[in-house]
């Protein structure tokens, strides 16, 4: 690894001289605070921190957690927070994150430390939940206000939010309410104190009262910035997924290690193949393993022309392609049997440049084991010795170059390094078949295989497989044997009902299962009415988790009922109603989405061990890391490197991946970073303004904080 180097420039004095500016101009670039890269979050075990933290860590931006549970844990003093660097003032944090508004005993003086440190380097502080009080900018709750349940209270983005840090939504803030028997969000609902410098950014009507109180909002006071949360979350709820981009470009003034997308991407599995049908009455697939051989007739599930048309159709309407991976000995087999005829694959042909493709093996078969079916469910079978048989590399290999030869005459756009082998086979399956395939690597690397997908549900973290990379998919729960509602709705509730309800008893064995159900869904309505919304709201959940792993269905669900499009409407919908233009869904094929994990994995990599530094000097933000490295890095908009605009636009700033080299990296702020006009209230280093003092006031008597927040005593 090379030696990290800074990038040749001229001293600040000495440009200055050159240029023949006056010697002022020189003492007040000197005098710039270099604050370095890295959020500082102290954290209680509560939440909300643990929420924030968990965004900073998807992203890829540096923090520093603090644990005030420990006892061992580092003192917060001004030696902790601040010191010089090459005689230029260092704030070693670009932000302060707090379990709230102060976490600490009264006249503690690690909050007198970080109050200062705040104020002598403009640097804000989220309060992650905190109780609506004079201290915090906000009237009691008991003052007119609301301090209670929230839980499907849509709340909105006010003109200051949507012109500052969450400019990226449409407008509404709808809060979960999945279990209406369960409290799920409590908040405080308030008005600003009088004449308090306060700028609410999400708010919410008051339940039984007038007027609307402040979820979110910024507290300017004493030349400090707060952003004040008061509403509880943990990092999985909709209301924080939807808000965490903002908080995070708040505190970092948008310019910050790191960056986050809204992705969402569907692969249809099988195409050209037909899928064997649920039994109804057996409750297994007849012609496939969960049968006893012989048990049942086949009824097998093909798409027809019209389901491309429709496929085709419903692209053009969303924006939004759907990659096809295909068998192409379900086309051959099908003209066997039809007198040479395939209108399915004729059409899919003529279409073909309307869809991605991928290579999803010849004839679907398994790439595993050789499987013993005789039992239920199926085993490896073994030589007598007790080994495992395993399909040999030729026949994996033969799986997968056949199918690009189909793929290549029909004229398929295809990219050969992209494999979706049949049920993910190959790959471990536990418990039967708890190793890969020893032939799987030998054969991907025949073929120039470097991306395999694998299945999310039980082999989620990216690997090396020989020459492959994984990219795991999440399965949707809308199931393979099916074509119409009432199939699946049959199959569902067989899956996820009591034996005593005539289920599986899966959910009885597993009671961690999340999709139990407590009876029997109606076969009319229980797909409309429960399985859509929870499947979008599963898959929506993974759009706004900054998480590019695709989903995966199959084509046996654009055929018949196409009971797929509920459900993928109901995430595009979803989207559309909630976040503005500039904000789209980043729909990648499989391997720009492999290659984006890849890139994270490493980056996360050098965050860890200390290799990358980055802090910003006034206009200029300097990134050095080893050379080689692919960084990540959010700005504004107008930002530079090298001479040229950096990265792509995405909700409201620029962001994306450079690789470094010997040189550190430095970047160009806009003037309207550094000149206190950024569209999100003033840039970092132009200073808060000073307004009167926090209230010392306290918790009014009689009222108790809501857990997990603790007041100060």
């Amino acid at each position: 690894m090379k030696r990290i180097t800074r990038t040749a420039v001229l001293t600040v004095g000495a440009l200055i001289a050159a240029l023949g500016l006056p010697s002022t101009a020189a003492h007040a670039a000197d005098d710039l605070t270099r604050v370095d890269l890295r959020v500082l979050v102290v954290s209680d075990g509560g939440p909300a921190v643990d929420a924030i933290a968990a965004e900073l860590e998807a992203a890829g931006t540096p923090y520093t957690e603090v644990d005030l549970t420990r006892s061992d844990r580092p003192v917060l003093d001004a030696g902790f927070l601040a010191d010089t660097v090459d005689g230029r003032p260092r704030a070693k944090y670009q932000a302060v994150v707090l379990p709230n508004d102060n976490p600490f005993p009264a006249n503690s003086p690690e909050m007198t430390a970080l109050a200062a440190y705040e104020r002598t380097h403009d640097i804000p502080q989220v309060d992650a939940y905190t109780y609506a009080r004079p201290e915090a900018g906000l009237r009691y709750p008991v003052d007119g206000g609301y301090a209670g349940g929230v839980d499907g209270v849509r709340a909105e983005v006010t003109a200051a939010g949507r012109a500052g840090p969450f400019g990226y939504l449409d407008g509404q803030v709808p809060f979960e309410d999945n279990a209406p028997t369960v409290g799920e969000s409590y908040a405080y609902l308030s008005t600003p104190v009088a004449g308090a410098d306060f700028t609410p950014y999400v708010e919410a009507a008051i339940p039984g009262g007038t007027g609307r109180g402040s979820l979110v909002g910024e507290y300017r006071h004493d030349g400090r910035r707060e952003l004040v949360v008061t509403f509880v979350y943990n990092r999985h709820q909709q209301q924080f997924r939807l808000l965490a981009r903002g908080i995070v470009d708040w505190m970092t003034g948008g310019v910050h290690l790191g960056a986050s997308r809204n992705y969402f991407a569907v692969h249809v599995d099988d195409v050209l193949a037909a899928d064997d049908r649920w039994d109804t009455e057996l409750n297994c697939t007849p012609g496939d393993v969960d049968c006893p051989e012989g048990e049942g007739t086949p009824d097998p599930i093909r798409m027809l022309p019209g389901d491309v048309d429709h496929a085709a159709s419903w692209q053009d309407e969303r924006d939004f392609t759907l990659d096809f991976a295909y068998n192409g000995a379900g086309s051959v087999d099908h003209r066997e049997d039809n007198g040479g005829a395939d209108p399915l694959a004729d059409r899919l042909i003529a279409e073909r440049n309307r869809f991605r493709w991928i290579n999803h093996t010849y004839t679907h078969a398994f790439l595993g084991c050789e499987q013993d079916t005789a039992v239920v469910p199926w085993r490896c079978a073994t030589h007598a010795d007790g080994s495992t048989k395993w399909v040999g590399r030729t026949a994996i290999s033969d799986e997968i170059a056949t199918n690009r030869v189909w793929g290549r005459t029909a004229g398929l756009p295809l990219h050969d390094d992209e494999l979706v082998t049949g049920e993910h086979s190959g790959l471990k399956v536990l418990p039967q078949q708890p190793a890969d395939n020893p032939n799987l690597a030998p054969a991907l690397a025949d073929n120039g295989i470097a991306w395999l997908a694998s299945d999310n549900s039980r082999d989620p973290a990216q690997r090396r497989v020989g020459p492959a990379t994984t990219v795991s998919r999440y399965p949707m729960n809308v199931f393979f044997n099916a074509g119409r509602e009432a199939e699946q709705v049959d199959e569902y509730n067989w899956i996820y009902t009591s034996r005593a309800q005539g289920g599986s008893g899966i959910c009885e064995d597993n009671p961690a299962t999340t999709t139990c159900l407590p009876a029997p869904l109606d076969t009319a309505t229980g797909y409309s009415g429960h399985i859509v919304p929870l499947e979008t709201r599963i898959a929506l959940g993974h759009v706004l988790a900054n998480d590019p792993k695709p989903h995966f269905i199959h084509q046996s669900n654009l055929a018949e009922d196409r009971i797929a499009y509920p459900v993928l409407d109901g995430v595009l919908d979803g989207y559309e109603a909630l976040f503005a233009d500039d904000t789209p869904v980043v729909n990648l094929r499989m391997k720009d989405i492999g290659a984006e994990l890849r890139r994270r994995a490493a980056w996360a990599g050098a965050l860890r061990d200390g290799s990358v530094t980055a802090h910003r000097t006034g206009g200029t933000v300097t990134v050095e890391a080893p050379d080689g490295t692919d960084a990540t890095v959010t700005v504004p908009t107008g930002t530079t490197l090298a001479g040229e605009a950096f990265g792509e636009a995405y909700a409201g700033r620029a962001s994306g991946w450079t690789r470094t080299g010997q040189n550190a990296l430095s970047f160009t702020l806009p003037a309207s970073a550094t000149d206190g006009t950024d569209a999100d209230g003033p840039a970092p280093g132009a200073k808060a303004p000073v307004t009167g003092p926090a209230p010392d006031t306290r918790v009014p008597a009689g009222v108790r904080d809501h857990v997990p927040y603790t007041a100060r005593s």
